[in-house]
């Protein structure tokens, strides 16, 4: 589903106009987008959302063979949640 489909469905669902909805989807996301650096966020019902670090490590380059060095980083982790995860997997 797209943004234009999703926001769609959400004003045929609650009767609220388009330009509302659109704005609660952009402003959410520039909620979280400012947020998740310090901390998780949640979205209830749906997904967690934390920056994780990952250590450094060895890795292998697949076309040598050749052990290479992975440096340390910050990635972004989703977590769907079991209220979701419920719904969908019945």
């Amino acid at each position: 589903m797209k943004k234009k489909e999703l926001v769609e469905a959400i004003v045929k669902k609650t009767e609220l106009a388009k330009k509302d909805v659109v704005l609660v989807l952009e402003t959410m996301a520039e909620v979280v987008k400012s947020h998740v650096a310090k901390e998780a966020v949640e979205i209830p019902g749906l997904v967690k959302v934390e920056k994780k670090h990952r250590a450094a490590r060895m890795g292998r380059n697949p076309m040598t063979g050749e052990s290479i060095q992975i440096p340390a980083k910050s990635v972004l982790k989703a977590r769907v949640l079991k209220k979701l995860k419920d719904a969908v997997m019945k």
